[in-house]
Order: C-alpha cells, then structure tokens, then sequence
C-alpha cells in the first residue's frame, strides 16, 4: 500500500464533474489499483476515488505534478500534487478478511439452503463467491437466469449497500454473466439504507432469522 499526504486538488471527470479545491488530504493506492482520497475526518469514506482495474499515470515533470487514474469506463481521476509532505509504501502481505459474527455467518448459510426465503425462484450458485476484492455472500440466478448478488447482513446499514455496489462492479467486468441485479438481505435495515439501496437499484429484503432456522434442514441447526 502506498500512502501519499499532500496539500492536493482533485477533479473527476466521467458520469458527472467533481472537484476538491486545493487542501491536505492522504492519497491510499491499494495493492489492487483502488485509489481513495481521504480528508481527516468524516470516518472512513473517502472524498473520492477510483476503484480497480484502473492506469495510473504520474506527470511528474509537469508543474503541479499530476496524477491522472484512468477507467476502462474511461472515467479519470486527476490529482494534482501542490505540495508533498510524505509519500511511503508498505508492505501489507495477504488479509484473512473479515469474521463475520455467529448469527450473521449462520443467516448467510440458512439463506443459502433457502434461498426462496429471499425471493422466489431463487437458485444458489455459489455460497461466498470470489472476487478481487473480496467473496460475495451469495450469488444466485433467477427464473429469467440473470445473475442476482446477494450481501447478507444482521443489521443493515448504509455501508452494506456499498459494499455490494463494488461486488456488482467486480461482477460487470465479466460479460459471460449477462445481466447482474443486488438484493440486499438483513434482518433489519435503517430507513436511509433501504433508500440507497433502491436508488443504486438494488431491492431489499428484511428476513426473520428464527423462521430461517424453522426452514432449515436438521443438519443446518445450531440449536
């Protein structure tokens, strides 16, 4: 991972315009590609960014400097670099990823053996589905074969629905998919996830974990 502070100014151009006047701000470059821009505070979102695979070209003649972080979308990030005031890189080695808790990893191996829980129709593909930045929590095809990706939570919360729209991002690289719509699943989900989630156009669905372990096979129950 490369880390880059640096009194910077940032412009997107693609989809829409954006820009970040000039200030300080930490520059991550992840092993992966993904590029994030981060302010120092407003937790863990970054300011913008660019998410893998990307080109990252570096104008280091130029006066500003410049960075300019290109998509196969051809959507770029330029950052122009006023000032460094310390540019490292480190060595991170391989992640577990993260442990899901018992009741979250149980809801996602109960949805899997009933996925008509979720909706109906539904067949499973594959449980914990790889992909570069991490496994989807389940992907299925519905009865018109088109692909569904499902990221299962206990509670659902604004950064569960952002996590699948990167899993979906992943997924649209490979063609052979076809058509790929998210469903996020949770056994509740806060008002201002539910509306992100319909505005990315993904549907979601709030599931009763006791009537999932009514549903389930014998050899499913942890209890």
């Amino acid at each position: 991972m490369r880390l880059v502070i640096a009194r910077c100014s940032v412009d997107y151009a693609g989809r829409l315009a954006a820009h970040l006047p000039e200030a300080n701000r930490l520059i991550m470059v992840k092993a992966d590609g993904c590029v994030a821009i981060h302010a120092d505070g407003g937790a863990y979102k970054p300011l913008n960014w660019m998410n893998a695979p990307n080109t990252i070209t570096e104008t280091l003649d130029t006066e500003p400097p410049q960075w300019v972080i290109t998509n196969p979308k051809q959507e770029t990030l330029t950052i122009t670099l006023h000032e460094v005031v310390s540019d490292s890189a480190h060595e991170l080695g391989d992640d577990p990823g993260l442990q899901k808790d018992g009741v979250e990893a149980h809801l996602q191996e109960l949805l899997a053996a009933s996925p008509h829980a979720i909706e109906h129709g539904l067949t499973l593909v594959r449980r914990e589905y790889p992909t570069a930045i991490g496994p989807i929590d389940l992907v299925c095809r519905d009865p018109d074969n088109t692909v569904v990706a499902i990221e299962v939570k206990r509670r659902g919360e604004i950064d569960g629905v952002e996590q699948l729209a990167r899993y979906i991002e992943r997924l649209e690289l490979d063609s052979s998919l076809g058509t790929i719509r998210g469903v996020f699943v949770a056994q509740s989900i806060k008002p201002q996830a539910k509306v992100l989630a319909e505005s990315r156009g993904f549907t979601w669905v709030e599931v009763d974990y006791d009537t999932l372990r009514g549903m389930a096979p014998d050899d499913l129950r942890l209890f």
